[in-house]
């Protein structure tokens, strides 16, 4: 496989489980910040040819998130691939992957990260928890090693600090996605359908901040988590008139939610938007699938097979993986690893100049990390499920330009 150059713009888990991931996931909740003070950056740049770059890969290999976690892997790996063209090194360097298992647990990320640290690691990558990059990104700051976050959503990582970057996207620019399929936003009515949890109440005030500073009139309908009757919530949404519908809901009533909003005519009544997970989850829509629009971070097919995208789905089926939701995570976080190390070496402030404004092709076309924040600018999808039960299949209505799903402007802490 041929790779872009560095500098160019270029398994089955029960069904509560995948219900359990199957909501938009947009803000999921953050720790305190925990780590060692630390060591001076590494002055070994591009002068110290041959030298090896150690990577830890510290990911949910086994959790709740495992099956996200795998899909990440196998993605790095494809991306490492592509990247160095099969061999591994760039500019004279070999880059030696190391993998460690958080479990979704910030405590043994913590843990794991300090211990290859401590062994001269220079680099970190993975994540696919937003409580643990939350842990993750100070230790790295304190440190001094490139940290790039994986498949954690929350916005909170985004300019965090200078070793802090990201390989895939943050929930506002979920939320934008959603709100293109608004139109104009001013004077709109919007209801938000949720759990009555810290989840739900998160994701209330999250549409509230963002399509409700676009003059858009936000409210919401909650149903106590233990709520197995859902058609009084699924009426109320109804009779409230919304002109959109944004649910976010997690657990495993969601088959019985969507099977009351079809059933009270919601579904006919008013747009009706939620996040597109994993292939696992298309099952629980059932016949709402086909009227629900669902935004979409990835799914197979979504870039337009272009160059970049066809090699990790090649890739990853000719190592037996499945591509999925979060494998362009993995592919971009590789990516960004290769241009790094072939710009700075094992120098972390050489690393971290090098991502910083880098444009480049990747799974999902044009991406951009900006300087400013380290926020990976990327498209964005909208998409409809043809089909039901295990035949359901994403299929794409449309792109949303970097640009237009950029989320604002947090500039690096420090």
């Amino acid at each position: 496989m041929r790779r872009r150059t560095a500098g160019t713009a270029r398994h089955h888990r029960p069904l509560s489980t995948v219900v359990t991931l199957a909501s938009v996931g947009l803000l999921l909740v953050g720790c305190t910040a925990a780590g060692k003070a630390g060591e001076a950056d590494s002055a070994s740049g591009k002068d110290a040819k041959g030298q090896s770059v150690k990577v830890g890969l510290v990911y949910s290999r086994t959790g709740l998130l495992a099956d996200y976690g795998k899909q990440y892997r196998d993605g790095f790996m494809a991306g490492l691939d592509y990247a160095t063209n099969g061999t591994n090194k760039v500019a004279g360097h070999r880059i030696e992957v190391t993998e460690q298992d958080d479990a979704g647990d910030p405590g043994k990320a913590v843990s794991a990260a300090k211990n290859l640290i401590g062994k001269g690691y220079k680099v970190l990558a993975g994540t696919t928890d937003s409580g643990v990059a939350l842990q993750m990104a100070p230790l790295a700051a304190q440190n001094k090693v490139l940290y790039i976050s994986g498949p954690a959503a929350t916005d909170a990582v985004t300019g965090i600090n200078k070793y802090t970057f990201r390989s895939g996207r943050q929930s506002y620019q979920d939320i934008l996605t959603a709100g293109t399929m608004l139109g104009e936003a001013k004077g709109k009515k919007v209801t938000v359908l949720a759990q009555d949890s810290t989840f739900g109440q998160a994701n209330v005030a999250a549409v509230k901040a963002v399509l409700g500073s676009k003059g858009a009139k936000v409210d919401s309908v909650l149903a106590p988590p233990s709520a197995t009757d859902l058609t009084p919530f699924a009426r109320q949404v109804k009779a409230g008139g919304p002109d959109l519908v944004f649910v976010a809901w997690a657990g495993s009533t969601a088959p019985a939610l969507w099977t009351a909003l079809d059933q009270q005519g919601v579904l006919g009544a008013s747009k009706v938007v939620t996040g597109l997970a994993g292939t696992a989850s298309y099952p629980i829509f059932g016949d709402a699938g086909s009227k629900v629009s669902f935004l979409a971070h990835y799914f197979p097919g979504a870039g337009g097979g272009n160059a970049v995208e066809k090699s990790m789905l090649d890739s990853v089926t000719k190592a037996g993986g499945t591509p999925d939701l979060f494998t362009p995570d993995g592919f971009t976080a590789a990516q960004m690893v290769v241009r790094a190390v072939e710009e700075g070496g094992a120098d972390s402030a050489a690393m971290v100049k090098a991502l910083e404004g880098w444009s480049f092709d990747g799974v999902k076309g044009k991406e951009q990390v900006r300087a400013e924040d380290h926020a990976l600018v990327q498209p964005m999808f909208v998409a409809k499920l043809k089909g039901k039960g295990a035949g359901a299949r994403p299929e794409l209505v449309s792109t949303e330009a970097m640009d237009k799903v950029a989320p604002p402007a947090t500039p690096s802490a420090g």
